[in-house]
């Protein structure tokens, strides 16, 4: 069901290429020496499958390698899972039946996606492949998608060129995903900041006094939580760092004891113009304000954020 209604959701355009986007031979090496175009696409579902972003380079033409290897992590895998249409790293396996069609498997414990490859036909440096994509338990392959991929020749080896009608044009595709990947960062960033707040709070009480770093709001190790590890918030937040954002924490004045004991907390991109735009700032007063500084700590003076 999950994969039928992400399959509905990409029916056409640019977030359907999106969604059945080129990924890397796995086995770097095997990738490369593949000579046919059939197993060249195979050994790309394959690493697609398992997320070897690492090897994603690899299938792609130059080009499109530089600005895949721009993109953040986070966005290098959400392409890598919807080109197979799953939601997290699956096994990869692949079988060849006896009339010689060759199909990849991606097996998750909820769902499992069915990739056939079709002939290859192969004109000069050009090579076309059909793809279907269905859930295995489809018996019907009503919901199974068609999509032609275009392979070219580029030094001697196979890289993907197209989806389809369209060319694959990665560094256009980058910079949508890094507008939408700053924009979800921005949102968590602001999220965290409230969540950081009601734990400092949540800390003064229990405590009677502010916590000395981030660190202490963070899970214990090991026990039931104490002063230095209160359990208040995840790992990542305790660690000072999430989404894209670094998370800075600062006591006002000497004083850290009681309801009188102020604070100021600022998250950072942390890496600006790719992790995130905007800083943000939450004074003394509790106001959180927010602003462009060019990955600088933001101040009061920037405009409030609800």
């Amino acid at each position: 069901m999950k994969l039928r209604k992400a399959m509905r959701s990409v029916a056409n355009g640019l977030a359907f290429a999106a969604l059945i986007f080129p990924l890397t031979a796995a086995r770097g090496s095997q990738a490369q020496q593949a000579s046919e175009p059939d197993a060249v696409l195979r050994q790309i579902l394959i690493a697609a499958c398992s997320q070897d972003s690492k090897q994603f380079s690899g299938s792609l033409t130059a080009r499109s390698a530089a600005a895949f290897e721009h993109m953040t992590p986070a966005a290098q895998a959400t392409l890598l899972k919807r080109f197979v249409l799953l939601d997290k790293a699956g096994m990869p396996r692949w079988e060849k039946d006896q009339a010689g069609i060759k199909t990849v498997l991606c097996v998750t414990p909820e769902i499992t996606t069915q990739m056939q490859i079709g002939k290859a036909e192969v004109r000069d440096n050009l090579a076309y492949l059909l793809l279907v994509i269905k859930d295995v338990t489809d018996a019907t392959d009503a919901n199974a998608r068609r999509v032609d991929i275009g392979l070219v020749r580029e030094n001697g080896q196979w890289k993907l060129l197209s989806l389809g009608l369209l060319l694959l044009d990665l560094p256009a595709l980058a910079e949508e995903w890094d507008q939408a990947e700053i924009q979800a960062n921005e949102k968590s960033a602001i999220a965290s900041m409230k969540e950081l707040a009601a734990a400092i709070e949540k800390y003064r009480v229990s405590y009677t006094r502010l916590p000395q770093t981030l660190a202490n709001l963070g899970p214990p190790e090991k026990g039931a939580p104490k002063s230095d590890q209160a359990g208040l918030v995840g790992t990542e937040l305790g660690a000072g760092r999430k989404d894209g954002y670094s998370f800075r924490y600062v006591i006002v004045g000497a004083n850290d004891v009681g309801a009188p004991a102020k604070y100021e907390l600022a998250a950072i991109p942390s890496e600006y113009g790719r992790t995130g735009l905007r800083s943000f700032f939450r004074d003394a007063s509790g106001l959180l304000h927010g602003g462009d500084h060019q990955g600088a700590v933001g101040t009061i003076m920037d405009s409030k954020v609800e």
